[in-house]
């Protein structure tokens, strides 16, 4: 509940403190005297958008503070606690807007907009003349419906199902993206890898082939090496082997005089051992070479094809394994993008069917909801004075429909505010005034309107008059019963209605224009309510506007 408004410096309004109660609160005055002003800095207080043009002349700012009394289980007062901002049942907002910025602070703490607007909806719903304007969207057709808790249960459940649905079909579609390879291209690189399976070799294997290649290919000119030179080693008097271990033993037998000397046999020695593994290496040498034309013919040409290879995969034929290898990883890849894919549309169909079946549950609701909303909106028109008014709240339902977090209904709002008129969009309906009046029913029957606990009123009664206006306050009353109510008007029969009133005064005859507020006793009530009955007080005027709040008191 709004305990407290303070205004400083905004618009005409020097300096304004409002102390408010529960329950109805009617805020009267002459047409200009401001009182839209303090509706206007609510709003502001709410997150509104700041102008600096709002500034009081000659000031370089305005403030504005807002006090609430929060209930125990208060919507806002859950919000402060989750964001750190409580201060026990107390919610202090301040917002100061000077040239070229905007402050906000919540409890104390600077907060930011955003913060501040969501906060302010808990705290504050403000309804001007305009309000059908919001009945208009499309969400606020929703919102009216789902605000059913037998609608919001139905509405979670759809979200999740479609939650689900959305994050597989998100899946599916980045898989999709990944241009999974077609049945040719699955062709191509089978070809591929069964090309070069057989001939792919190693970069080791690949250089040992290499290595016998030149080997064959120069291989009458190795031979020739190897055999002088095991004829070298191997001749018993004047091999190299022989002639080295003679010196060797030569030598030793005086190597105990020089110590050079005993190296020296000591390398012969060595270099006669050298020679033997020598010999024994060549005789291996000789033992593998085959200097066939054929083998060189066969090693020929698959050295040929591993080049042929190399340029069409634009790789060195020693790295034509490792090509292999990424082939394979392709192919093997592709069978699982496949699958995968197959896995992920069998789910999607699932998840598809548990979403529309949640979407279903959620219209028939719905359905309900909006007969019974239509229903008791068209019987509150009758009271403000549109006898034979209809209000309807259609829903159709399209299971065919893309899923969305609402679900497969579209909603179609359609309004006559007279009898033997067909029902039309709303925002064709020409009256102002008939469409604050439908705005005021649907707000009364709606339970969304209970939302915020203060609902504010900005002569939401404009263009009406007699009985209606009657209804109009008794509405009213009922908004404010189990919470708080302001409502801006220039109708007696609405002010009666209220449990307080207060008047805002303009006094333009100083240098600079001053509005005040005053709450009004009885006595001064009973003037307020008569000059806005006929403008001029009168013994007559008077008595009148006593009886009106004397009947509005016994209704009450």
């Amino acid at each position: 509940m709004l305990s407290l408004l303070q205004i400083r410096n905004f618009a005409i309004i020097e300096s304004l403190d409002l102390e408010l109660s529960q329950g109805f609160t009617a805020i009267t005055g002459e047409t200009g005297a401001g009182k839209s002003i303090l509706v206007d800095a609510l709003g502001l207080l709410m997150g509104g958008r700041a102008d600096t043009g709002a500034i009081r002349a000659e000031c370089d700012k305005a403030e504005l503070t807002a006090e609430f009394d929060l209930e125990e289980e208060a919507e806002a007062l859950e919000w402060l606690q989750n964001s750190g901002l409580d201060d026990g049942r107390n919610c202090l907002l301040r917002r100061v807007v000077s040239e070229g910025r905007s402050r906000a602070w919540i409890n104390g703490t600077a907060v930011t907009l955003s913060q501040l607007q969501e906060l302010g909806e808990c705290l504050v719903e403000i309804h001007g003349q305009n309000e059908h304007i919001r009945l208009v969207r499309n969400a606020e057709q929703y919102r009216l419906l789902d605000a059913d808790p037998a609608c919001q249960c139905e509405l979670e459940e759809t979200r999740l199902r479609f939650g689900k649905w959305q994050e597989n079909e998100q899946a599916l579609l980045a898989l999709e993206k990944e241009l999974p390879l077609a049945a040719g291209e699955l062709d191509l690189l089978q070809y591929q890898i069964e090309e070069l399976e057989p001939l792919a070799l190693s970069p080791e294997a690949y250089e040992e082939l290499e290595s016998e290649h030149r080997l064959l290919a120069k291989g009458s000119d190795v031979l020739e090496a190897l055999e002088k030179a095991r004829e070298a080693l191997e001749a018993d008097e004047s091999g190299v082997g022989a002639q080295a271990q003679r010196l060797a033993d030569s030598l030793a037998q005086h190597g105990g005089l020089d110590p050079n000397i005993a190296n020296a046999a000591k390398a012969l020695e060595e270099a006669a051992i050298n020679c033997e593994e020598a010999r024994s290496s060549l005789q291996g040498a000789l033992a593998r070479i085959d200097l066939s034309p054929e083998r060189l013919a066969e090693l020929d040409q698959s050295i040929s094809r591993l080049h042929e290879l190399g340029r069409k995969h634009r790789i060195e034929p020693a790295s034509l394994r490792s090509v292999l290898e990424d082939l394979k990883q392709r192919i093997e890849h592709a069978h699982g993008h496949q699958d995968l894919k197959r896995e992920l549309q069998k789910k999607q169909v699932i998840l598809l069917r548990e979403y529309r079946s949640a979407a279903k549950k959620l219209h028939i609701v719905r359905g309900l909801r909006a007969e019974g909303l239509s229903k008791a909106v068209s019987e509150l028109m009758q009271v403000l004075g549109m006898e034979g008014g209809i209000f309807e709240l259609k829903i159709e339902h399209d299971p065919e429909a893309a899923p969305s977090r609402r679900g497969d209904d579209r909603l179609d709002l359609r309004v006559s505010a007279n009898p033997g008129i067909p029902p039309a969009p709303l925002k064709k309906v020409a009256s102002g005034g008939e469409l604050s009046r439908i705005s005021l029913a649907v707000k009364v029957a709606s339970s969304a309107g209970q939302s915020a606990p203060t609902q504010v009123f900005d002569e939401v009664d404009a263009g009406i008059g007699g009985e209606t206006a009657n209804s109009v306050g008794r509405l009213l009353q009922s908004v404010a019963a189990h919470g708080q109510a302001l409502c801006v008007t220039h109708l007696a029969q609405v002010a009666v209605c209220a449990d307080q009133q207060f008047r805002v005064v303009k006094d333009a005859s100083a240098a600079a224009t001053q509005v005040e507020t005053r709450l009004l006793g009885d006595g001064d009530r009973i003037d307020e309510i008569a000059r806005m009955l006929g403008g001029r007080l009168s013994e007559q005027s008077r008595a009148h506007a006593s009886e009106l709040l004397a009947s509005a008191l016994t209704r009450h």
